[in-house]
């Protein structure tokens, strides 16, 4: 039996460097343009996800936030919003050349797939998904975690190979993908119907972001010995060993190290979503500026 899954938006929940959760004043909406192009997407999920839950969450309104914390900051408020408009301008350069094409985010496990590709959604107009989320919806769980704990890993590759082949056929989406989607050949068959981004943070970053938040949340690492940064270390530089190669088969290539040494800062924690997300539009335009002109090239030789 198939279940048919209303999935909704989900709303950016960073914009610049500051949470939207908090409290903020001033932001600037959308234009009307960009919020009717923003339509509740319909995804079928097959006999594979064994669950005939259905997925229902509400709509929400979408807003670009340009967040300070005091009126007495008036230089945070101003930065943000100058960045937030940067950002803006440079989607509006790389939009034309996407031709509706989904944007694929893979990387490891913490290396902020979900909090940039929320804010590419935001200024292109596109609708956000995240593979892991829905799998959680579709087979009835509430974290990757206890699917690969009451199931098994592979129970959980098979349902995510199924929710991004649902996702292939869909035009302006970004989506985020687990950390280890790019194992499998078959997922790789299913984003290259778009265009594949890979966040590449350093390890020792990775360990640390990690072990500040817990790893409760991340299956791989749970079940180690040892004290969050060293276990996540540990783990993070076997799994690089083992994915590194299929993370180089993205499109373009989004390197922490390199954005954190052009913008002076010595170390990439430094670095706010909004600095990555922007160096991703400029690394996805590089990407669909050239293959466009080898495609010329072809046409012509041929």
């Amino acid at each position: 039996m198939e279940a048919s899954a209303a999935l909704s938006l989900q709303s950016c929940s960073w914009i610049g460097s500051e949470k939207v959760g908090r409290k903020t004043s001033g932001f600037a909406r959308l234009s009307n343009r960009c919020l009717e192009e923003r339509k509740v997407a319909m995804v079928r999920f097959g006999d594979p996800l064994r669950s005939g839950a259905s997925i229902s969450t509400g709509h929400a309104e979408r807003k670009i936030f340009c967040c300070h914390k005091k009126p007495s900051g008036s230089e945070n408020f101003h930065s943000s919003f100058d960045e937030a408009l940067v950002l803006k301008r440079k989607s509006e350069e790389v939009l034309p050349h996407l031709s509706g094409r989904c944007l694929y985010l893979v990387g490891m496990m913490g290396s902020g797939k979900s909090t940039v590709g929320k804010i590419l959604a935001e200024v292109l107009c596109y609708s956000f998904f995240d593979s892991d989320k829905l799998v959680e919806q579709a087979v009835g769980v509430s974290s990757v975690a206890q699917i690969f704990k009451e199931y098994s890993e592979a129970f959980f590759r098979d349902n995510e190979s199924e929710v991004l082949k649902d996702l292939s056929s869909m035009r302006r989406l970004v989506v985020a993908t687990g950390g280890g989607a790019v194992i499998r050949p078959i997922n790789w068959k299913y984003m290259k119907q778009g265009i594949t981004i890979w966040l590449d943070v350093p390890l020792e970053a990775l360990a640390r972001r990690i072990a500040a938040v817990g790893t409760a949340s991340r299956p791989l690492l749970h079940q180690e010995p040892g004290d969050p940064y060293t276990k996540a270390f540990a783990k993070l530089t076997a799994l690089s060993e083992q994915r590194g190669k299929a993370y180089a088969n993205a499109d373009a290539r989004v390197s922490l190290e390199y954005i954190a040494d052009k913008k002076g800062h010595g170390d990439v924690h430094a670095l706010t979503p909004t600095d990555i997300a922007f160096e991703a539009l400029t690394q996805i335009e590089s990407y669909v500026i050239e293959n466009a002109a080898a495609s010329n090239n072809r046409s012509i030789l041929g």
